[in-house]
Order: C-alpha cells, then structure tokens, then sequence
C-alpha cells in the first residue's frame, strides 16, 4: 500500500495528534501541539481527563482533509513543522490544581518563549490559567476570546476551579476584557467588562456577521483562543461535563473560525470533551476539527 493511501488509514499506527510526529524539541517548531489530560477542577460531570487521547484518535481522521480552509490556507505548507509535544499535568489529589499549574506553566512557558504557537488539548476549563500567563509574560495583555456557553466569570478565592479563570485572569492583569470576547454564552452572570455575545444573539447572525463583530473588538491584540466544547449545541457535542442546550452547530462555529482569518492568534485551547458522555465520538470529532481550525489561524498570521 503506497504511503499516501495509507495516510488516510486513521486506524493505524501510532496515535499522535493528527499523524504529526511526538517530540519535545521545539527548535523551529511553528505549532506545538499539547495534552492536558486534568479534570479536577469539574464542577459538574468529571471525564474531560480522557479529552486528550479521544481527540487525539479523532483527530487522525480529521487531518486526512482540510475542506474548510481549502484555498484559503495549506497548514501543512505554511507551518510545515507541526508536533505533538505530549501531555503533562496529569494530577490527582488534594494538591491536584497546583501541581497541574506549575508543571503546565513551565512546559507552555518554554514552548511561548521559543517562538511556536500553543494549542493546547485539555482536559477541563481550569487549562488556561497556564497558557494565558504564558502568552502574557511573552506578548503583554492579551484579548481572551472565549467560546463558551458559561461565563466562567465567578471569583475563585483561592478555590480554583474551571468556572473562574475569566475572572481572575482580569484581575491579575493578563486579559483586557474591553478587548476579550465571550460568545455563545447562556448562563448569566455579571459580567466584568467582557463583550459578551449571547447564544440567542448568536443564532441570529450569519457566521460571518458573527465574526466580524469579534474581529471589530479584538483589532490587532495578540489574542488566545479558548473553546469549550459545549458551546456547540449537545445535538452536536454530548459528551461534556456540563452541555447547555441553545448552541450553534458544528459545522456554524467552524464557519465562524474560519473568517476570524487575520486575527492574531499566539495561542490556544479546546478543552471539556469528556468521552464517557459522547456517542459514535462526535464530541471528540468536533473537538479536533475545531481544533484544525484553530492551528489554520495561527498558521494565518504567518502566510
């Protein structure tokens, strides 16, 4: 069987993060590519340990193709040193969140700092606490743009979990929430100066209306980019801790992605798959298409 057939033969060999190599060298790696296989700070149903390796089995199946971006962008050929950088902060325990922090936060440091874009594969909405610091120390305050059906705005008080990071990364100064963007959204609560688009807004907008509307805040603020899965409706995405029906379709937020083309993405995530709830992996196969948009829009910036 010639290699090229073979590429498309998802099932087999080793299972890495879309067939690109595993490593840890990040000398002039364009996007390192790393799991976060931590879930203890679940507030609802607990599972999204097991995110990293669904999505990366899907994700094998997923990169065989790129329709969405076809004459737009070859990731392949813009960013042609790709890598899974393996998983780290697995923890468990009464000192868990700590742990997985500063583990995450050394390894995310070290992979901002050498130039590559992050995306990160977790794992529960706690993840980005680690990278945002990290594209901070390197970029400043960033713009948070933040796909979500949940604010994740409540204070944690020392009590860390995955419903306060957008509040305390404001506070401690590496999000301009004027900047940030939370959309898809169905669960008030106050909100801290965040441009919040709400989900029954949403699916009244065409996806490139919605795009556009976050492309007009954000302007040319290095942006990270975090999305939870449930903010896709539960018809598309069941297998999350916590699924909030009123969302968008896959394929309506894939299309979003797409035209926020030109934003200047240095980092991101797609956390809360929990495949202990999914059906056929449809959550996880949504996840790692998202996913691949993502990395077309950090490999945007350098075209």
């Amino acid at each position: 069987m010639s290699q090229e057939t073979g590429h498309y033969l998802f099932y087999a060999g080793i299972n890495t993060f879309g067939g690109y190599k595993h490593s840890t060298d990040l000398e002039n790696v364009d996007i390192a590519v790393m799991g976060v296989p931590f879930d203890a700070g679940t507030t609802n149903r607990s599972g999204a340990k097991m995110g990293p390796n669904a999505v990366r089995n899907m994700s094998r199946l997923v990169f065989g193709f790129n329709y969405m971006w076809e004459g737009e962008l070859d990731l392949d050929e813009v960013c042609p040193n790709i890598i899974d950088y393996g998983d780290v902060g697995q923890a468990y325990g009464s000192t868990a969140v700590n742990s997985m922090i500063e583990e995450t936060f050394n390894h995310a440091d070290k992979i901002i700092q050498s130039g590559a874009k992050l995306l990160t594969i977790g794992g529960d909405h706690t993840i980005p606490y680690v990278p945002v610091r990290a594209v901070h120390k390197k970029y400043g305050k960033v713009a948070l743009l933040h796909f979500d059906s949940h604010q994740d705005t409540i204070p944690s008080n020392g009590i860390i979990s995955h419903a306060n990071f957008a509040y305390d990364l404001v506070e401690e100064g590496c999000v301009d929430p004027s900047k940030s963007v939370q959309a898809c959204i169905r669960t008030p609560l106050d909100n801290i100066g965040y441009n919040i688009i709400y989900s029954r807004d949403v699916m009244e907008m065409k996806p490139e209306e919605l795009a556009g509307k976050i492309k007009n805040i954000i302007g040319d603020t290095p942006v990270y980019l975090t999305f939870d899965v449930d903010s896709l409706d539960p018809a598309y995405a069941p297998g999350t801790g916590t699924p909030v029906v009123g969302g968008p379709s896959t394929h309506y937020m894939r299309t979003v992605l797409r035209n926020l083309a030109g934003l200047n993405v240095v980092a991101g995530d797609i956390v809360e798959v929990s495949p202990q709830y999914d059906h056929a992996d449809i959550t996880a196969l949504a996840a790692a298409s998202v996913a691949q948009d993502i990395m077309c829009l950090m490999a945007h910036t350098k075209k």
